[in-house]
């Protein structure tokens, strides 16, 4: 599965360009950068960053859900970044659900790694 952390550690950093990209939104619709919408912006956006460096951790995967349903609850200040949280949501659930498939083929021998070769 350390495939599977590169896909991780990759797929923070997309969401994480993809945030910070919705700076300029939150300064032109959002009050500015230096309100609490921007703020919340900026930090998920390093969080995300940081968490690449942890993915092989356990509590990573939480972590990144969770910063979702952050993204998700900005729906309040600003529906730009909720459809952020939303749209990565689904990617992670996505995701979560391949490794888990991976894993089961894995166990089962069924991959095509793992068939003999003629």
């Amino acid at each position: 599965m350390k495939g599977f952390r590169g896909v991780m550690s990759g797929t923070l950093i997309m969401e994480a360009i993809t945030v910070a990209l919705a700076l300029p939104v939150v300064n032109k619709l959002g009050g500015g950068i230096s309100t609490g919408t921007g703020w919340t912006v900026l930090a998920v956006a390093l969080v995300l960053v940081v968490l690449c460096g942890f993915v092989k951790k356990a509590w990573a995967v939480p972590v990144v859900l969770g910063l979702q349903v952050v993204l998700i609850a900005l729906v309040f200040w600003l529906p730009a970044i909720a459809v952020l949280g939303v749209v990565f949501l689904a990617i992670w659930l996505w995701l979560l659900w391949l490794r888990k498939d991976v894993a089961r083929r894995m166990a089962a021998g069924t991959l095509a790694s793992q068939q003999p070769q003629p």
